[in-house]
């Protein structure tokens, strides 16, 4: 190989391992590939051990036509592709391993399908083979060049295991891709806000109802992008859930924002490796409003604590009022029954305090944000 075809041997292994980052560029780079092994189309094809199945995963210099012929009917015809089952990884193979040239020419599969493309002969190499498929690199050698030679043969040879590993790496990435994209969708889809915070308390991500949190800036705020507490008493509670040097506690906090409602707070440390890098996340936030919390499985705290209809009702105004003379005023009760009720929850619950009464009904909250029907959007 002289130099100049080193340097583009080079340059096109680094093109086939930003085809595995960028699919969009996995048509350019499989052209790079036919043309550096002396074909003038090329097709990455795999079919089922079982026959019965035939995908064509990339392709250069193939029209829509032959690509649909070939899957059809040619496949069966292909004398190179099931010869790959038998033969050593990495080995390319012609036509005139199979049969003599001449014979070839007489095929109804080059006849039919190898000269209309313009093409004189054919080499393929096994990309990988499992129990379940086999792939391989076909590449079609023009009439112009001859029949497939040595030269072809070991370029190709030098060229499938990057081919391979690109191919394994995209499948990798693809599947992170899709299982991050899918994960993001469900936080979405939750009431809570989430936000994950790297090791320097940086937000890595938001879900939508904690961009909507920091947009409203009545508890939180975001500030470039690190979290910022609207008052003294949400800064220290936020300060001391998520310690750095310390590593963020297990527990649950009560703060009130700016307009007077209650939130919830926990934190979680995630499991982290010390050597990555301190941008991947390693606390996960959550912030839940206290009047949201009517969104919970009432039946279901009512059972759990053998709460009559009265203590339920109140428990509810607790997490959404708080203070007494206002449960009184909003369930039209006096307060000694207010404080009667108050007394029998701490009793059943086990709490100490109103604020500990909230923390135990937030385990009951339904997760999922629930839709607005068009009756609730217009009221």
């Amino acid at each position: 190989m002289t130099t100049h075809q080193a340097n583009r041997f080079s340059s096109l292994i680094g093109e086939i391992y930003d085809a595995a980052i960028d699919p969009a560029l996995r048509s350019s780079a499989l052209e790079q590939v036919a043309h550096f092994v002396g074909g003038c189309a090329a097709m990455i094809v795999s079919r089922d051990t079982a026959r019965l199945s035939i995908e064509i995963h990339q392709h250069f210099g193939t029209d829509a036509r032959f690509r649909q012929l070939y899957r059809d009917r040619y496949v069966e015809l292909d004398l190179l592709l099931d010869r790959h089952l038998n033969l050593a990884p990495e080995q390319t193979i012609g036509v005139t391993d199979i049969m003599p040239h001449e014979e070839f020419l007489a095929t109804s599969f080059y006849r039919e399908w190898v000269e209309p493309q313009g093409a004189i002969d054919l080499a393929t190499i096994a990309l990988e083979k499992t129990a379940a498929r086999t792939t391989i690199l076909q590449v079609l050698r023009h009439r112009s060049r001859g029949t497939v030679d040595d030269a072809m043969r070991e370029r190709m040879r030098l060229l499938a295991p990057h081919i391979q590993r690109s191919q394994i790496m995209g499948r990798q990435i693809r599947a992170r891709s899709h299982t991050v994209d899918d994960l993001a969708d469900v936080l979405d889809g939750l009431n809570t806000a989430i936000c994950l915070l790297d090791a320097d308390g940086r937000v890595v991500h938001a879900n939508a109802a904690c961009r909507q949190l920091f947009a409203d800036a009545n508890l939180l705020a975001m500030v470039g992008d690190r979290i910022v507490a609207r008052n003294t008493q949400t800064d220290k509670i936020f300060r001391g859930l998520c310690e750095i040097d310390g590593g963020p506690r297990r527990q649950i906090e009560l703060a009130t924002s700016a307009d007077g409602q209650h939130y919830l707070l926990h934190a979680v440390p995630l499991k982290r490796d010390r050597s990555l890098p301190r941008d991947i996340a390693a606390t996960m936030l959550f912030v839940q409003r206290a009047s949201m919390l009517p969104l919970l499985a009432a039946d279901a705290i009512a059972a759990a604590f053998r709460l009559t209809p009265s203590e339920l009702r109140v428990l509810m105004a607790i997490i959404e009022i708080g203070g007494v003379p206002d449960i009184a005023a909003k369930l039209g009760i006096a307060e000694t029954t207010v404080k009667t009720h108050l007394g029998r929850l701490f009793e059943k619950t086990g709490a100490g305090r109103q604020a500990d009464l909230v923390k135990i009904a937030a385990g009951f909250a339904v997760p999922f944000a629930r839709r607005m029907s068009g009756d609730d959007r217009a009221t």
